[in-house]
């Protein structure tokens, strides 16, 4: 039993090293061919799309980073107006439908009162 339990974890323990492998040689394809190499073919669009994918993790780590030192990151600077619109409109309703609930309560305790 713990030799395949042993052997279970040696085999994801490998597929995991070579899909890294796998996937650090293609950030490197990617990196070495640029944005313009994405159009050679379905291998090139994957190794642009890992090197993309590469950057953006690096951003992130970099964000998290400082916001674990208490930086400002910057956080609304990406920001949708379109969404923050949204946003502002579902706190609105959110808002009447507390105080209509709040009435309907005290509508409902005269009742029962």
């Amino acid at each position: 039993m713990t030799d395949d339990v042993m052997r279970f974890f040696a085999a994801w323990m490998l597929t995991h090293e070579v899909a890294d492998e796998g996937l650090k040689a293609a950030v490197a394809r990617g990196d070495a061919e640029g944005p313009e190499g994405m159009g050679g073919g379905p291998d090139a669009f994957v190794d642009g799309l890992a090197a993309m994918v590469a950057e953006e993790k690096e951003r992130l780590k970099a964000a998290l980073e400082a916001r674990a030192r208490g930086e400002d990151t910057g956080g609304t600077a990406g920001r949708d107006p379109a969404l923050d619109e949204i946003r502002f409109e579902v706190a609105e309703l959110r808002g009447r439908l507390d105080s209509i609930e709040t009435l309907l309560q005290s509508v409902l305790r005269k009742l029962d009162g």
